[in-house]
């Protein structure tokens, strides 16, 4: 059977440092599989789309399949096997994020470095070129055709030129949903124009806080006026993902605004929250149609992953856990 949703994003060999607990050394990361375990919190079928080379071990993706997962998306390209898929991730002692000096943040928590992370360079987020293409974001020419038609698709954050060779080919027609976390490295005034095209293909956009602010730079102050300027080129549903505040949650169609708290969670590792959260997004927009709901499955998945480390983590709950905590929030969103 189609699977009912597609998620498009990257893959990686994750060395974590996270705030509290022991280290995840050459494991499974990405922001493709921190998507999926938000959405598979609420519905496990989905379709994987996205890029690797030899590096990536196969026993991970039969872990996937095993888990019931469409994998058919997921492309070994012999002409990456130079690009690097390690990804490296500490919290210092206040929670601030680094994925820089790996060599100091072992020595700092006493622990041996790894030699699988010899030689490891953070990948440069600058974008100076929109046309500049990571060799490791998926590419529209390798989705299977029966991915096509697949109903409710979410990108994650990866270069600008592949996301929107990704809009063209899965923005279908009137039935097809499409949300979009973008790549921070684009969100600039200079690429304003750009994405503007961009944007006409999206029923969703799910920036954070910081990637908004640095689009509107000199701009604009006003989070909401930023919303509905977007809004204006495309998508009815804009959120602004605001970390531990939780979100902003803009309709179009409706004119409504609402604030949403984070819901109250323990924080145990937040690698990921943003990506669980759009995962769970999609979940909640298939399930109800309603944008608002929509947000608040996004939240619980955010939730249920900073109290745990790795992208299925959200799935460790004890079951009933994640409606328990959706008819919580329920009472908790305000409409402004």
């Amino acid at each position: 059977m189609t699977p009912i949703f597609a998620i498009a994003g990257k893959l990686s060999r994750e060395y974590l440092l996270p705030p509290s607990g022991g280290p995840r050394l050459d494991s499974p990361g990405g922001n493709l599989l921190y998507a999926l375990g938000g959405l598979a919190v609420w519905d496990a079928s989905v379709a994987l789309i996205s890029r690797v080379n030899q590096a990536y071990p196969r026993e991970w993706l039969e872990d996937l399949n095993e888990r019931g997962f469409d994998t058919q998306g997921i492309y070994f390209d012999p002409e990456s096997n130079q690009a690097d898929l390690r990804t490296f991730i500490a919290y210092t002692d206040v929670n601030e994020r680094s994925s820089t000096n790996a060599v100091s943040h072992f020595a700092r928590r006493q622990m041996t470095f790894p030699k699988s992370l010899l030689g490891y360079h953070p990948q440069d987020g600058t974008v100076k070129d929109l046309r500049e293409v990571d060799p490791l974001s998926p590419a529209a020419r390798f989705v299977p055709k029966t991915y096509r038609d697949i109903a409710y698709v979410h990108l994650c954050p990866f270069d600008f030129t592949s996301q929107s060779q990704m809009v063209n080919l899965l923005k279908g027609g009137s039935n097809q949903t499409v949300s979009l976390d973008p790549a921070p490295g684009y969100m600039k005034p200079a690429f304003w124009r750009e994405l503007r095209v961009v944007l006409s293909g999206l029923t969703a956009f799910l920036p954070s806080e910081e990637e908004m602010r640095s689009l509107f730079w000199g701009e604009s102050n006003d989070l909401w006026e930023m919303a509905q300027r977007i809004s204006e080129y495309g998508p009815d549903i804009i959120i602004i993902k605001r970390g531990a505040i939780g979100q902003l949650l803009y309709i179009s169609s409706e004119k409504k605004r609402y604030e949403i708290p984070a819901y109250p969670a323990r924080l145990v590792d937040p690698t990921g929250a943003g990506d669980a959260f759009c995962g769970g997004f999609l979940a909640g927009l298939q399930r109800t149609n309603d944008p608002l709901m929509a947000a608040l499955h996004g939240n619980v998945s955010a939730s249920l992953k900073i109290e745990g480390t790795g992208p299925f983590s959200p799935l460790d709950g004890m079951p009933g856990l994640a409606d328990a905590r959706l008819h919580a929030l329920k009472e908790m969103a305000r409409e402004i």
